[in-house]
């Protein structure tokens, strides 16, 4: 896969790594682990003495990341700290398929990174455009989710981050083991925001790395609410998100079925038909023919 095709968001994109910037041996490692993504980190995983250095490790490392054919995207400090335009500057670039923009608060924010990319675009004459990973982890980006996703085409992943949201809110992650109807909210907030634009709509970290059963029950809720991907915080975690966010088995089998008798319907003249006791109408064709665009091929093939 050439850089520039690496650029655009691959179908079944569902596991997005994020890798500590300020770790070259983690960093080199990534390239190990079936994710879809790679998501440098400066942000929150890397302390503040360590973030200058973070970038130089970050820059180092992005042409063997993107050399696997996965899709690179640098998670960069928010726009208010005073970093994020010189970490822009050094990061978009042929090897950067999209950048994480964190914290956002409104529409204008999405306009100005927008702005900044066309202009790095041009001055490195790249022959793609980078896109943007707009983050909706605070109270004001939840409220203005829809204008945010409209600031700018150069969004091809919504993601939510539930950690931030919650403490913007002042309210616990959970409660005793339920999840809180804010989060439902914001989730389902999030993912028609996201569709609606055509973008991939990805769920927050789920921070337990340990708990493997509590991080599969998040990734099937989230799936149940149109989100296509969810970012990894350990390499454990990939296979599963992988693997709930794909198609089953039983899945593929029948949406199979429901496009073998829609079709030999469609050759007789027939519309809408029964399957298993069930209507098959164009919602259903529709929504089968999705589930088998998710098959896709594995990491680092095209």
């Amino acid at each position: 896969m050439s850089v520039a095709a690496a650029a655009t968001p691959q179908r079944g994109t569902r596991s997005l790594l994020f890798v500590p910037g300020n770790r070259a041996d983690m960093l080199a490692k990534a390239t190990r682990y079936p994710a879809h993504a790679f998501i440098p980190d400066l942000e929150d995983s890397v302390p503040e003495a360590e973030k200058d250095r973070a970038l130089d490790e970050v820059v180092r490392a992005l042409p063997d990341l993107a050399s696997t054919g996965r899709l690179v995207i640098p998670r960069l400090n928010s726009l208010g700290t005073g970093r994020f335009d010189a970490e822009l500057e050094a990061l978009a670039g042929p090897h950067t398929a999209a950048i994480s923009v964190g914290k956002i608060r409104s529409a204008q924010e999405i306009r100005r990174v927008d702005l900044l990319l066309a202009r790095l675009e041009a001055g490195q004459k790249l022959k793609f455009r980078i896109g943007i990973v707009a983050w909706i982890e605070t109270a004001a980006a939840l409220a203005s989710v829809t204008e945010i996703c409209r600031a700018s085409d150069r969004i091809r992943w919504v993601a939510f981050g539930a950690e931030d949201l919650t403490a913007d809110m002042g309210v616990p992650r959970d409660a005793g083991g339920l999840e809180l109807p804010l989060l439902q909210h914001a989730r389902a907030t999030v993912a028609i925001a996201a569709r609606a634009i055509g973008a991939i709509a990805a769920d927050t970290p789920f921070v337990r790395f340990k708990d493997s059963d509590g991080l599969i029950e998040e990734c099937r809720r989230s799936r149940h609410l149109g989100f296509k991907a969810k970012f990894a915080i350990h390499p454990s975690q990939v296979e599963a998100i992988n693997r709930v966010f794909g198609p089953t088995d039983a899945e593929l089998a029948h949406a199979r079925r429901v496009i073998a008798a829609w079709e030999s319907a469609a050759s007789e003249g027939r519309g809408a038909i029964s399957l298993d006791g069930e209507m098959v109408d164009v919602p259903v064709v529709s929504r089968a023919r999705a589930i088998l665009a998710e098959a896709d091929p594995e990491p680092g093939r095209s």
